[in-house]
């Protein structure tokens, strides 16, 4: 196994750049509470798995008979991480729509005053935010999609993407800056599906406070309106629960599907 790995010293560390900047950037793993060591580990232990189906045959003419490093061999190294970053970014825009589901309705509610520090988004971000964040980060490792990523996802992206795929999108085609565009588009589409029916019974309760506050002032329903909004809000959020989930379940799908294509365009074929 050191042979062979002493062997394909230059393409291990290529390949090891990628799969430490992916984990440098996706949700979870950038905490600071995971330590570094932990990502190197799993980032070599990623490369080994991954490392028979990687085909690093146009690198070879940039390489030196004598496997030192080049200037030119630096600049793949940088092309490999601008990958694994561009990876990374994506997963994390998928959570953003969660987090952002939850701001949509934490005013309502009464907690958009509520912010702290989200260490999975790394953000200050509502507790609503951080709940559903949460949720949705147990529904990713729960269902499969972890392994999916680094299984699937990050061994495709090793066959139809190399840092001269991202030299020439940006020189012609320019199919990152449309995909990413579409792509903060889509979050906020998903974010208002996820929180529309938290939002319409909120509005449709704040406007009948309203009228029966107006009709009798007396009462002091706007001092009641808070308990009420909370109470109803957690009430739909655990009736729908079986649904959210559902709902997160799309959304990755979606995600892995249209980050499939963007693989496949970069590496040449269209979208």
């Amino acid at each position: 196994m050191l042979d062979r790995l002493l062997a394909q010293a230059p393409f291990f560390l290529l390949a090891a750049v990628r799969c430490f900047a992916l984990l440098m950037t996706l949700p979870l793993f950038s905490m600071r509470n995971v330590p570094s060591a932990a990502r190197v580990a799993l980032a070599i232990f990623l490369t080994y798995n991954i490392l028979g189906q990687v085909d690093y045959s146009a690198y070879s003419a940039f390489l030196s008979p004598e496997q030192t490093f080049t200037a030119q061999f630096l600049a793949l190294l940088v092309g490999e991480a601008l990958i694994g970053v561009i990876i990374g970014f994506y997963v994390s825009i998928i959570f953003s729509a969660f987090s952002a589901a939850g701001q949509f309705f934490a005013f309502q509610m009464g907690f958009s005053a509520s912010e702290v520090y989200d260490a999975l988004s790394q953000v200050e971000n509502p507790l609503m935010g951080q709940y559903l964040n949460l949720i949705a980060m147990l529904v990713f490792m729960q269902t499969g999609f972890f392994q999916k990523l680094f299984l699937g996802g990050l061994a495709s992206s090793f066959k139809t993407i190399s840092a001269y795929s991202i030299v020439s999108d940006m020189a012609g085609g320019a199919v990152l800056p449309r995909f990413f565009l579409r792509s903060l588009s889509e979050l906020f589409a998903n974010a208002l599906v996820i929180s529309l029916p938290v939002i319409g019974t909120l509005m449709l309760i704040t406007i009948s406070v309203g009228m029966l506050s107006k009709a009798a002032p007396q009462m002091n329903l706007l001092s009641e309106g808070f308990p009420i909004m909370l109470l109803t809000s957690f009430f739909i959020l655990t009736a729908l629960m079986p649904s959210i989930i559902n709902a997160f379940s799309r959304c990755f799908d979606g995600g892995f599907a249209r980050l499939e294509q963007l693989l496949l365009a970069l590496g040449g074929k269209k979208i």
